[in-house]
């Protein structure tokens, strides 16, 4: 541990992006905040100002790694590699809320190792990817997840262009996926960032299996993490309550602020 204040920068001024701006304002040990990033800064700039915070400055995505030691990606995956690569090249860490980017752009992972940056990934909104990382260390190691969201958390989906589904004209349960980790977060690039975390943390985007499911009695967005090794068998449920974005549960921004805290915690529970 230091006691050198990391400087902390959030890309993205949405549901997950303002909430980690009022626990970083509030105060976590070893950290503070400098600035809210998006592609138009004049724009959240005003919107900062508005909701009250005059101290916190308001940059475009390029100039994160001249602000921050720090940064909080909490945008579209599709404007990672624009957040994360100066970053990195610069060794430094981004913490990486649209985990399913990193299987659309895995040259970031070469960026970091080569200039000593780091992506970091927090659970989210999925559980136990301690217990999964340590399964596939084992000889012989099986991952699945089920995926089980109501109509309006899938709308938008590119799985869903040049197909006749609808998912909002579903009236019962039913599977619209099964394949690997790696197709459904490209299907499914906004609201399965849990599997390809999943994926990550162990045994691969192309090993992984998933399978995504349309109920429109549920009010949740529910995942079933099964896990098959010669050192461990576990079946694991979390229904996550959606924010007021439904594609994204409610724990994803705490989980976030969870790891922040444990930076510079005196002491960590997990792995």
């Amino acid at each position: 541990m230091t006691n050198k204040t990391e400087r902390v920068a959030i890309a993205g001024y949405g549901a997950i992006g303002r909430r980690l701006v009022q626990e970083l304002r509030a105060g976590i040990p070893g950290l503070g905040l400098v600035a809210v990033a998006t592609r138009r800064p004049v724009d959240v700039k005003a919107e900062l100002v508005a909701d009250g915070i005059h101290d916190v400055e308001a940059v475009g995505l390029d100039d994160l790694h001249l602000v921050a030691d720090l940064v909080i990606e909490c945008t579209s995956g599709h404007l990672l590699p624009q957040i994360a690569a100066p970053v990195l090249e610069a060794g430094k860490e981004v913490v990486v809320v649209s985990a399913g980017a990193l299987l659309e752009f895995p040259e970031l992972i070469e960026t970091a190792r080569a200039h000593g940056g780091r992506l970091l990934i927090p659970s989210g909104a999925l559980l136990g990817l301690d217990v999964v990382g340590a399964a596939a260390l084992s000889d012989r190691c099986e991952v699945s997840i089920e995926s089980v969201k109501p109509p309006r958390a899938l709308v938008g989906a590119p799985f869903f262009e040049g197909t006749d589904i609808d998912p909002t004209k579903i009236t019962e349960r039913t599977r619209i996926f099964e394949g690997t980790a790696r197709e459904a977060a490209g299907g499914f690039p906004a609201n399965l960032n849990v599997t390809a975390a999943l994926a990550l943390a162990g045994v691969g985007p192309d090993t992984t299996r998933a399978e995504v499911w349309i109920d429109p009695e549920l009010d949740t967005n529910q995942h079933t993490v099964k896990v098959d090794s010669n050192a461990v068998r576990v079946s694991m449920t979390i229904n996550n309550i959606p924010s007021e974005n439904p594609k994204t549960g409610r724990v994803t921004a705490l989980s976030v602020i969870s790891l922040l805290w444990k930076r510079h915690a005196p002491l960590v529970v997990g792995s």
